[in-house]
C-alpha cells in the first residue's frame, strides 16, 4: 500500500459511534455504545416491524374515525363503555391528542416517525406516486401557522370534538390531503409532514423541549471515510448540519450513519436557549404568540365565556332592531356550521360569525399583549434586535404546550365525570401544571437573557416577561376558576 496509515477495521465487526460532543475529531478507537444509542440502532434495524406497527395504527385510526360517523348519534344516557361513538370521542380527544402533545415534550417527534397514520400513509403514497419535486409555494414558511389557525377555527365551527361526522371531515380530510400530496410530490418522502401538516409547527416547537434527540457530530462525519448510501430521511432533514430535534421524526433511520449520529440525552433547555438563537423566526413567534396562546385560547374559552354570550346577544338585538333576520337562520349544512337539531345543537350564521369574532379578538388582544411584553423585555435587556424578540418568544413554548394540553384534557375530564369518576383533584393538578410551565418558561427566559446580559439588566428584563406569563395565567384563571 502507498499510504502508511493502518487499514480501517471491517465495518461489520464493530459498529462506529459518534465522537463526544465538542471532541473535534472522530476517534479511531471503536467504543461500545450506550443504551440510548443502541435503542436508536434498534429502530433502524427493525424498520419492517415499525411499518407493521404503523399500519396497525392506521387501521385503528380508520376504524375509530369512520365507523362512528356511520352510526346514529348516541342518546344522552349513553356512556363510554357501551357506545362506540362516545368511546371514539374519548380516545381521539381525551387520550390521543393530549398525550401525543405530551409525547413531543418527553420523546421528541417519535410519534411522527413511528406511529402517525398520516405520515405513514403520505410516505407510502409517495413511494407509489408521481415523484414530482416540491414546488416553491409549498416551501412557504407560513404554512404551519396558517394551517393551524384554519384547522382550529374550522374545527370549532363544526364542533369537531363533539360529533363523529365533524371529526371524520376534519381529520379524515387532513389524511386524504396527506395522501394526495404524498402521491404527487417527492419519491418516498414526507412533503406533507415537512410543509403542510396542520400540527407540524406545534410538534416542532414542543419537541425542542425533549431531552432525547439524535446528536450529530460533524467532526466525526468529516473524518469518516465510509462509503454508505444516503439516509432515507422521510422528513428531508439536513442530517450533517442538524443541531436540534424540531424537524427530526426520531425514526432511527440515520442512527450511526458515518459513525456520526446517535440517539442521545441533552438538556431540555439546549435547543431553545442555544440553537433557537439563530433558528427562531417570525413565523414561529406568530405560532407561539397568536396561535397557541391566542387562537387556541379563544377556541377553548368561548364555550364557557359570558363575554361570548353578551357579544352574541348584543349582535342579535342590533340585527332584530333593524329587521335583518337572515343571520339568525339555522339552516347551514353540518359541514359548514354545527347542525344537529336532534340534540338541540344548531349554529346560526350569527353564531358562526360571533365565534370567529370572539376567537380573533382573544388572539389579537392576548397575543399583542404578550408580544408587547416580550418586546419590552428585549428593549430593557439592551441592544434591540428583532431576532432577539423571536428568540425570547421561544421561552413561552412550555406554557403554550401546557395550555393546549389543559384545553384538550378538559374534554377528558368531562367524559370521565360523566362515567362517574371522581375528579375533585383536577383543578389542583391544573394549577400545578400551570405553575410548572411558568417556572420552566422563566428558566428558559433566564438562560436566553443570560446570553445577552447579566446582573441588573437581566433581572429587569425578566419583569416584563413575567407580565407575559401573567396574561396567559389570567386567561386560564377565567376558564377554570373565575367564571
Amino acid at each position: 500500500m502507498k499510504s502508511g496509515r493502518a487499514q480501517r477495521p471491517p465495518q461489520r465487526v464493530i459498529p462506529i459511534v459518534a465522537a463526544p460532543s465538542g471532541g473535534g475529531s472522530c476517534s479511531p478507537e471503536r467504543r461500545p455504545r450506550g443504551l440510548l444509542a443502541l435503542a436508536g440502532a434498534w429502530l433502524r434495524d427493525h424498520a419492517s416491524l415499525l411499518r407493521k406497527l404503523q399500519w396497525a395504527v392506521v387501521l385503528v385510526y380508520a376504524f375509530l374515525l369512520i365507523v362512528p360517523a356511520c352510526l346514529s348519534l348516541p342518546e344522552d344516557t349513553a356512556r363510554m363503555w357501551d357506545n362506540l361513538t362516545i368511546f371514539a370521542q374519548f380516545v381521539f380527544w381525551g387520550i390521543w391528542w393530549p398525550f401525543v402533545l405530551l409525547s413531543m415534550v418527553l420523546f421528541g417527534r417519535l410519534w411522527c416517525g413511528v406511529l402517525c397514520p398520516e405520515g405513514a400513509l403520505s410516505e407510502w403514497a409517495a413511494r407509489k406516486g408521481m415523484g414530482r419535486p416540491i414546488p416553491r409555494w409549498m416551501r412557504w414558511g407560513g404554512w404551519p401557522f396558517v394551517a393551524f389557525i384554519l384547522t382550529t377555527v374550522y374545527g370549532q365551527l363544526v364542533s369537531v370534538y363533539q360529533y363523529p361526522k365533524a371529526a371524520l371531515l376534519v381529520l379524515g380530510g387532513s389524511t386524504l390531503a396527506a395522501i394526495a400530496v404524498g402521491f404527487v410530490y417527492t419519491r418516498g418522502k414526507r412533503a406533507w409532514c415537512r410543509h403542510l401538516c396542520p400540527v407540524n409547527g406545534v410538534f416542532g416547537l414542543l419537541s425542542k423541549l425533549a431531552p432525547l434527540y439524535y446528536r450529530v457530530d460533524e467532526a466525526a462525519w468529516k473524518a469518516s471515510h465510509e462509503r454508505t448510501p444516503a439516509v432515507d430521511c422521510a422528513p428531508l432533514q439536513p442530517l450533517r448540519h442538524m443541531q436540534g430535534g424540531s424537524g427530526c421524526h426520531m425514526c432511527g433511520r440515520c442512527s450511526d450513519h458515518r459513525g456520526a449520529i446517535e440517539l442521545s440525552l441533552r438538556s431540555s433547555s439546549d435547543e431553545v436557549v442555544r440553537v433557537a438563537e439563530k433558528e427562531a423566526d417570525g413565523w414561529q413567534t406568530a405560532l407561539i404568540v397568536y396561535g397557541l396562546l391566542g387562537v387556541a385560547m379563544g377556541a377553548f374559552h368561548w364555550t364557557m365565556s359570558p363575554w361570548f354570550v353578551a357579544l352574541k346577544q348584543a349582535a342579535a338585538e342590533w340585527l332584530v332592531d333593524r329587521d335583518i333576520m337572515w343571520p339568525l337562520d339555522t339552516e347551514a349544512p353540518w359541514w359548514l356550521l354545527t347542525h344537529y337539531p336532534q340534540h338541540n345543537d344548531v349554529f346560526s350564521w350569527l353564531d358562526g360569525a360571533s365565534l370567529i369574532a370572539y376567537v380573533a379578538a382573544t388572539a389579537l388582544v392576548l397575543g399583542t399583549g404578550i408580544l408587547a411584553s416580550l418586546a419590552l423585555s428585549v428593549a430593557v435587556s439592551g441592544g434591540w434586535r428583532t431576532q432577539r424578540l423571536h428568540h425570547l418568544a421561544q421561552a413561552l413554548i412550555p406554557l403554550a404546550g401546557c395550555g393546549v394540553f389543559l384545553g384538550l384534557s378538559a374534554l377528558t375530564v368531562t367524559l370521565l365525570k360523566a362515567e362517574g369518576f371522581g375528579m375533585h383533584w383536577v383543578n389542583d393538578a391544573r394549577l400545578a401544571l400551570l405553575a410548572g410551565a411558568n417556572l420552566w418558561a422563566l428558566r428558559l427566559a433566564f438562560g436566553i437573557l443570560s446570553r445577552w446580559n447579566g446582573g441588573l439588566r437581566r433581572g429587569a428584563a425578566l419583569l416584563p416577561f413575567c407580565g407575559a406569563l401573567a396574561l396567559v395565567d389570567c386567561a386560564w384563571g377565567f376558564m377554570f376558576w373565575w367564571w
